[in-house]
């Protein structure tokens, strides 16, 4: 089976993960159809992507911005992913939300066409409750920054067809990214152990163990992870990161439980290098 992805792609949702995952499938040769809740929602989102296309331009990927412009559709209507064989739903990480979500994209499909969320902790078995055809959701994984991560977690449901795994691993591939499988749990592999550790980084922090910058250090340098827990943190969003390890204390216990400190920081607005501060000071050039 050759490595490509389909012809036409939809990714629901165009703000920074889907943004990323449209602009992934484009330079590896899809028409991607982005749909967005209204048109202001739409209009962020296509220069959000043009400006990503051109960020990689200018770091030497051999592609012209016009022609991948030029398959870019941004749109505000479900209805517009109809003759499309894939479909990434990337929406917030709320259950009832993505629920909705998948229903409605579902309702627009063929038959044969994949429907993928992006999820990176709700089990697919909870997502699955208002699909008539679950044997073809799957999740799709990616990672905070899309363009940069070489990474997507590939989750099979109890019902996903048994052909998919494979096909999605070929998709991944031709993304110039590396597919693992995991089978559906809670949190899948990246997030469990991901949001395990860094929930321990930010109750260190809590304690005055050690400053951030610190413990970061003792990952990077002791473990040699690339980026320190609460660096990623920042990266990903104390949002997000709040977000998922309520989701995982509720499925696997009050292990997950959130710290107060990162609660606080979230309360604060103080989600990260998206809101130009968290554990650290970001701005436009960091």
């Amino acid at each position: 089976m050759s490595d490509t992805t389909p012809a036409r792609v939809g990714v629901l949702g165009g703000g920074r993960m889907g943004g990323g995952i449209a602009h992934a499938f484009l330079l590896a040769g899809s028409d991607v159809t982005v749909v967005e809740r209204d048109q202001d929602a739409a209009d962020a989102a296509r220069a959000r992507i043009a400006h990503s296309i051109d960020r990689s331009i200018a770091r030497g990927v051999d592609a012209s911005a016009a022609e991948l412009r030029s398959r870019l559709t941004v749109a505000t209507d479900a209805a517009a992913f109809g003759l499309h064989g894939l479909v990434i739903e990337a929406v917030p990480e709320d259950l009832d939300l993505k629920l909705e979500a998948l229903a409605r994209v579902e309702a627009q499909l063929a038959a044969d066409a994949v429907l993928a969320s992006n999820t990176s902790s709700i089990p697919l078995a909870h997502l699955t409750e208002t699909l008539e055809r679950p044997e073809r959701l799957l999740g799709l994984h990616f990672f905070n920054p899309v363009p940069a991560s070489t990474l997507v977690e590939i989750v099979v449901g109890a019902e996903t067809a048994a052909e998919l795994p494979e096909t999605a691993r070929g998709w991944v591939r031709a993304l110039g990214k590396t597919p693992i499988t995991v089978r559906d749990s809670p949190g899948f592999a990246s997030s469990r152990l991901g949001v395990a550790i860094a929930l321990e980084a930010i109750r260190m922090v809590e304690d005055r163990v050690a400053s951030a910058a610190d413990i970061d250090l003792a990952m990077e340098l002791g473990y040699k992870h690339p980026s320190g827990p609460l660096k990623t943190t920042d990266i990903v969003g104390l949002d997000v990161r709040l977000g998922i390890a309520e989701q995982l204390e509720r499925d696997l216990g009050p292990r997950f439980a959130p710290p107060q400190l990162l609660r606080d920081m979230v309360a604060e607005g103080r989600i990260g290098r998206k809101a130009g501060r968290g554990f650290y000071e970001w701005n436009e050039e960091t």
